[in-house]
C-alpha cells in the first residue's frame, strides 16, 4: 500500500494523570509531525494529559474529565521565571478560550485540579469521539 493510501494512525488516550511537560510536549509533536489522530478516551485526563489537546486531528470522549493545574517540579514550586516558561509550554497545546484562562488563573492552582469535563471541551470545537473504538 502507498502511503498516502494507509490507513490513519489512531492514539487512543485512557484515563491518564499526567507527567513531565517537556516528555508530554515532544510526544504531542510526534503525533502532530506523524498525523496521528489523537482519540481522548479515558476517564480522566489530568495534568500534562491536557496537552494532547493540541495534537492536531483530536476528538473527546463527552464522559471524560480534564484536571488542570500548575507546572511544578513532582509538587514542588518552581522559580518565577521557569514557572512562567512551563505555564506557556502547557497553555500552547490549548485553544481559546482555554489558553487565556489557564494563563489566567488554571496555572495557579498548586493543589489539586480545575476539573472540566469532556462536553466542555468539545464546546471548544473538538468533536466527540464516535461510540466505536
Amino acid at each position: 500500500m502507498a502511503a498516502s493510501e494507509q490507513a490513519p494512525r489512531t492514539f487512543v488516550v485512557n484515563s491518564d494523570f499526567g507527567g513531565r511537560i517537556d516528555r508530554r510536549a515532544e510526544q504531542v509533536r510526534q503525533l502532530r509531525a506523524r498525523r496521528t489522530r489523537v482519540e481522548i478516551r479515558g476517564r480522566v485526563c489530568m495534568s500534562s494529559c491536557t496537552m494532547f489537546l493540541g495534537a492536531g486531528d483530536v476528538c473527546i470522549d463527552p464522559d471524560t474529565v480534564f484536571g488542570f493545574h500548575g507546572p511544578s517540579f513532582w509538587g514542588l514550586a518552581l522559580d518565577q521565571p521557569s514557572f512562567d516558561y512551563w505555564s506557556g509550554v502547557i497553555a500552547e497545546h490549548y485553544p481559546e478560550p482555554l489558553r487565556a484562562w489557564y494563563m489566567d488563573r488554571g496555572r495557579y492552582r498548586r493543589t489539586g485540579f480545575f476539573r472540566i469535563s469532556g462536553r466542555q471541551i468539545i464546546t471548544l470545537g473538538y468533536p466527540s469521539c464516535s461510540v466505536q473504538s
